[in-house]
């Protein structure tokens, strides 16, 4: 089975989607509709040099998002997707692409999460760490005991996690986790706890407006990063994607799961070549591959 998967904050590069809006006259109209949607010129920001304007929340999202989305779109009938699945904010684009949500209302919700996520990282000053060479157990185990709000919020791959929240937390956390044998305990530059309870200002924030979004049935299951499945039910794909601001992204059991259904190869739609890696650590003899036009 053919799957599509989509990436998260962090593959955004300055120059970002420009060949695609050079490319097709549709293309360029979704991206002008994107301007005109969130009220200021995205495309200036992607397509330009500054890295540092492309690294604002409230841009890299929608960023990422669009780069994905249009990509996709632009590949039109051989856009043949039997599993999709998105990292964190990629599974936004994954709903769009795979027909449960639409390009308007798809942006819509990432821009909201997007400055939602701004706001409670203003409010709640803390960060992430990855840590490698772990089980998954010993690195759970350490966030229980630690009475500051930390804990597991990406299971990228086997042996490599990411872990969320206060400053002090994830301090004390890595000084236990490289104590517990960790190869690498290190601190990552983001500005808050994403994945965690310190994001509960803005998961009630988006709750409302997931409410508020039509869904519609899509053209194939949708494996959710809180329940590493595959969902075709609308109602239940709200109710999960409600709940992921708060909880792990289960992307290792992710994949999983989709080579135990029948995975066969994976094209990763948007920048970067993260997703494709990390599939190839579950199972090196995956064929994995980059959208291209």
């Amino acid at each position: 089975m053919k799957a599509y998967v989509f990436p998260g904050q962090g593959a955004q590069f300055p120059g970002m989607g420009k060949e695609l809006y050079e490319a097709s006259t549709g293309a360029k109209q979704l991206f002008e509709k994107a301007n005109e949607i969130l009220g200021f010129s995205i495309t200036d920001i992607m397509f330009g040099e500054d890295a540092e304007a492309l690294k604002q929340t409230k841009v890299t999202q929608p960023a990422i998002f669009l780069h994905s989305v249009i990509l996709a779109k632009s590949l039109g009938d051989s856009f043949k997707a039997e599993m999709v699945a998105g990292h964190s904010l990629g599974e936004f684009s994954a709903l769009v692409a795979a027909g449960y949500l639409s390009f308007e209302d798809g942006l819509r919700l990432v821009s909201k999460r997007a400055m939602a996520m701004q706001k409670a990282c203003e409010q709640n000053p803390s960060t992430m760490a990855a840590v490698l060479g772990l089980e998954n157990e010993v690195v759970e185990n350490i966030c229980k005991e630690i009475k500051e709000v930390v804990v597991p919020a990406n299971y990228n791959c086997p042996g490599q996690l990411v872990i969320s929240g206060s400053n002090e937390g994830i301090d004390i956390a890595c000084e236990k986790l490289t104590e517990a044998g960790a190869r690498r305990a290190l601190k990552l530059p983001v500005g808050g706890a994403f994945h965690s309870p310190l994001m509960e200002p803005a998961r009630a924030e988006l709750e409302q407006a997931i409410d508020e979004t039509n869904f519609t049935l899509g053209i194939c299951p949708i494996y959710q990063n809180v329940t590493a499945t595959a969902i075709t039910n609308t109602e239940e794909i709200k109710e999960n994607l409600k709940k992921q601001l708060t909880a792990s992204v289960l992307w290792t059991q992710t994949m999983q799961q989709m080579i135990t259904d029948g995975l066969s190869s994976v094209t990763e739609v948007g920048p970067g070549k993260v997703l494709q890696g990390l599939f190839k650590k579950v199972d090196r003899k995956l064929d994995t591959q980059s959208a291209g036009l």
